[in-house]
């Protein structure tokens, strides 16, 4: 039976969050995690280079892969993926890979290395061509840098339960903790709507290069939507399409767009 992902679950929560990364605010060199106390304040104040995210986000990969069923090339999930990714190998510059984690849930996710989880719950629910678009939607949010910013209010959010002092003025590898914590943070992040219809928009762009339907990324959300209606009030997937509405508008606009394409 595949085991539900580690991935945004509350598997995390008993983690400790100390953090070991450090950075210079103001001039000043930060360590965060040594003072208990103003930890919102100082962790707020924390900026994060691109080659410090970029650091984090292959360290984060790492960390995820090691800590869900990631499955083998030679696995019917594998061969399914090598088929429909197997050569794209780069997307505007930015080089990616693709992997699936034997796990129950409806998700996917892209980092910004450019690492691509898809989970077998949702290839389970998915064609082919609706896959595909889902891969060019999150792809779209590394492309807009949106997974890089919610990787930096992820660890933010993490830092924040501790404080700051002196420290060095690297940035030091992050612990198992402070990864685990990175993960539960993750957890709770969502898109705005405007990033999730660029993105949207960006999948369907990503099928059209790829010569795939053109209604792909509209019968993806519209499956999602779908389950998210049957799916209990309290369940996480629910949670994340609660905003039915704003869920139908994307729907309507990515079926509006794909309409729109077929006329010419």
């Amino acid at each position: 039976m595949r085991k539900r992902v580690i991935l945004m679950m509350a598997l995390m929560c008993g983690l400790s969050t100390t953090a070991s990364a450090q950075f210079k605010i103001g001039g000043k060199k930060i360590n965060v995690g040594k003072v208990v106390q103003a930890g919102a304040d100082a962790a707020k104040a924390i900026t994060l280079s691109d080659a410090d995210v970029a650091a984090m986000s292959k360290e984060y990969m790492q960390w995820m892969d090691q800590h869900n069923p990631l499955t083998a090339p030679d696995s019917e999930y594998g061969k399914r993926l090598e088929k429909l990714t197997g050569n794209i190998k780069e997307v505007d510059g930015l080089k990616v890979n693709f992997g699936v984690y034997e796990v129950i849930d409806v998700n996917a996710f892209a980092c910004g290395d450019g690492s691509v989880r898809i989970c077998a719950g949702l290839m389970d629910l998915m064609t082919d061509d609706e896959v595909m678009s889902v891969i060019g939607h999150e792809i779209g949010h590394v492309i807009h840098t949106d997974s890089k910013d919610a990787m930096k209010s992820a660890y933010l959010r993490s830092a924040a339960k501790n404080a700051a002092g002196a420290a060095n003025e690297t940035v030091a590898k992050l612990t198992d903790s402070d990864l685990g914590a990175l993960a539960e943070s993750l957890a709770g992040a969502q898109f705005s709507q405007k990033q999730e219809n660029e993105a949207d928009d960006y999948g369907f762009e990503f099928c059209i290069k790829n010569n795939i339907d053109p209604y792909a990324m509209y019968n993806a959300l519209n499956k999602l939507l779908k389950l998210s209606e049957d799916a209990p009030k309290s369940s996480k997937f629910r949670q994340l399409f609660s905003s039915h509405p704003e869920t139908e508008k994307r729907v309507a606009r990515m079926k509006a767009k794909a309409d729109e394409y077929t006329k010419k």
